[in-house]
């Protein structure tokens, strides 16, 4: 395996490491949102200029208006759009909610006793890295998929159906409390900062209002069936050495 650096700020770097590259995996930016789109066409442009013929690009799911979120959607949108008008070969998947950072935040649940978001009542389609791994591999090495945007999510769950499915597998006595989008923003602000408190209050706002219950493409992406929120989590408590309920 080789690697070469290539910065996003950095066009010319990406003419170095396309070099006899077939298909890029284009993974979106961790940028504030006006600065990914540049950085993404740098990526783009690289490739149309380097003999790359097929580019997949890991997207998002959600709504382009309406929470504090919503910035980091259209960004991706406008990132889909140059892809498509590239000239290129493509295929888009639009990534679900990972259920990994929940579980890797287990101790301070417990701890709390709760499972505290603005979510409400929303459901949210939650994926895993590893699922998304696999269809994603698929997407990369057959040109079937060429041309589709694929929304890669499981099945819809709410906050408090989480918590029962943590606690099924984990033994604890998690419940789900629902705070107002407002409380929640100033508490992950203050924990996070301005900039990331904000994302991830709007997050779980867009669960709040409908915007991570989707219908999945992931069987069409795949050639499987997405795994549920509970085999995930089952799979996932091996991962966690030390952790005692």
């Amino acid at each position: 395996m080789k690697i070469i650096k290539g910065d996003y700020n950095n066009r010319e770097e990406f003419d170095e490491a396309f070099v006899g590259i077939d298909t890029v995996m284009l993974l979106s930016g961790m940028d504030e949102p006006h600065q990914r789109i540049q950085q993404h066409r740098n990526v783009i442009e690289a490739a149309k200029n380097n003999g790359v013929k097929k580019i997949v690009y890991t997207s998002i799911i959600g709504t382009e208006e309406g929470n504090a979120f919503s910035p980091i959607v259209q960004s991706n949108r406008q990132t889909e759009k140059d892809i498509q008008n590239s000239g290129l070969d493509w295929a888009i998947g639009r990534n679900g909610i990972y259920i990994e950072p929940d579980l890797e935040y287990i101790d301070t649940y417990v701890k709390e006793g709760e499972i505290r978001n603005c979510a409400g009542e929303g459901k949210c389609a939650y994926t895993s890295r590893t699922e998304l791994g696999y269809a994603y591999a698929n997407m990369l090495t057959d040109d079937k998929y060429n041309g589709q945007i694929y929304n890669l999510v499981g099945e819809p769950i709410t906050q408090a159906q989480l918590a029962d499915s943590i606690n099924q597998v984990y033994g604890t006595n998690l419940i789900f409390n629902s705070v107002s989008v407002e409380a929640y923003t100033k508490e992950r602000k203050a924990e996070l900062g301005d900039f990331m408190g904000t994302i991830i209050a709007g997050i779980y706002e867009g669960i709040r209002n409908g915007a991570n219950n989707v219908n999945s493409d992931y069987e069409k992406a795949s050639g499987r069936s997405h795994k549920t929120a509970l085999e995930i989590i089952k799979e996932f408590k091996p991962k966690i050495n030390d952790w005692k309920p």
